[in-house]
């Protein structure tokens, strides 16, 4: 298939959905609202969940875990965004909207945002397991030079291929944006779709699974231990104060990464379905709103399970409800 004909075989698809500037009809339009709820509901609970990080110090004791909030807050502003423009019909035209197509209409910053978070929960799990199995050797080679460079690479590589991907396939037709089109040949589209659910699903599942395991398998050990030395001294009582704070951490990221495994998995399914099929469905239809909805779920759910996990966010949450006259006992976490 030469690359003309590739063009005009997915454009012909892309304009079955009535485009991504123009009104939707049916349900897609109310999928656009729902979007666009998801976003307000996601920037508001990151947001609070991140102040409840900073407040509790954690920006500087748990970078990646503060990263990771940061990351679901710009992607859930984002969504907002994005659908609130869809909803608005614009027609685009000449330079302006050319660019607009390519930055916000494509849904390429979503990616960016979406794929850059699951790379930091396996950066989380690495960091993790270094800290837990390998405790002597992270104290000496795990410095913070080489978290912020994990931080810097999951924002630097997810933004650099997700806009070279949106760049060389977006179309901008009659006023309207239609991205994801324009492939070189059915082979290339093929072989980005594998790669994607390879690297951003399969491997990630992996490193967790394999990460978490061997944690607990330690944890579990190390509580053994501790209980067998159970009131011989404040020393003791200290290690086991800290043993429960980082099991705190470690149950919390495996509640985060299930719930990821979870709801990214119908998307997934759909994206491979979709453009592996001889004959693919619209690019933006029903069925990729209803995937995609389950999917950004995942960003509103995540401030719950801070806030009812880890200890510190909940300690700052509690102390914001007026009516609660709860104690609570400070804590210090690794």
């Amino acid at each position: 298939m030469t690359e003309e004909s590739s063009t005009i075989s997915h454009l012909s698809v892309a304009v079955t959905t009535t485009g991504n500037t123009q009104v939707s009809g049916g349900m897609e339009f109310y999928f656009r609202c729902v979007l666009v709820v998801i976003g307000v509901a996601g920037t508001a609970a990151n947001g609070l969940v991140l102040y409840a990080l900073v407040a509790s110090n954690q920006h500087k004791k748990n970078a990646l875990i503060v990263k990771q909030n940061v990351l679901d807050l710009f992607t859930s502003c984002i969504i907002f965004v994005i659908y609130s423009l869809k909803l608005c019909n614009i027609y685009l035209a000449g330079f302006a909207g050319y660019w607009l197509c390519t930055l916000l209409l494509s849904e390429g910053l979503i990616w960016t945002g979406t794929l850059g978070s699951v790379v930091n929960l396996a950066s989380i799990a690495i960091e993790r397991y270094l800290k837990v199995v390998h405790h002597v050797w992270s104290k000496h080679k795990l410095k913070n030079w080489v978290i912020y460079s994990a931080v810097a690479f999951s924002w630097i590589s997810n933004l650099t291929w997700t806009m070279a991907a949106v760049f060389s396939t977006t179309a901008l037709t009659n006023g309207a944006c239609y991205p994801y089109v324009h492939w070189v040949n059915e082979t290339t589209r093929k072989f980005v779709t594998i790669w994607i659910f390879v690297s951003f699903y399969v491997i990630i599942l992996i490193i967790f699974i394999f990460c978490y395991w061997r944690i607990l398998v330690v944890i579990r050990r190390q509580a053994k231990v501790m209980a067998g030395h159970a009131g011989a001294g404040p020393s003791i009582a200290a290690q086991v104060q800290l043993h429960k704070i980082q099991s705190n951490i470690v149950k919390t990221m495996i509640l985060v990464c299930a719930l990821y495994a979870v709801s990214w998995f119908p998307s997934y399914v759909y994206i491979l379905y979709r453009d592996l099929s001889p004959n693919p469905p619209p690019f933006f239809g029903g069925a990729y709103y209803a995937t995609v909805i389950i999917a950004f779920l995942y960003m509103c759910t995540n401030p719950f399970v801070y806030a009812t996990k880890f200890d510190p966010v909940r300690e700052v949450l509690l102390r914001l409800i007026p009516c609660s006259n709860t104690a609570i006992a400070p804590q210090s976490t690794n």
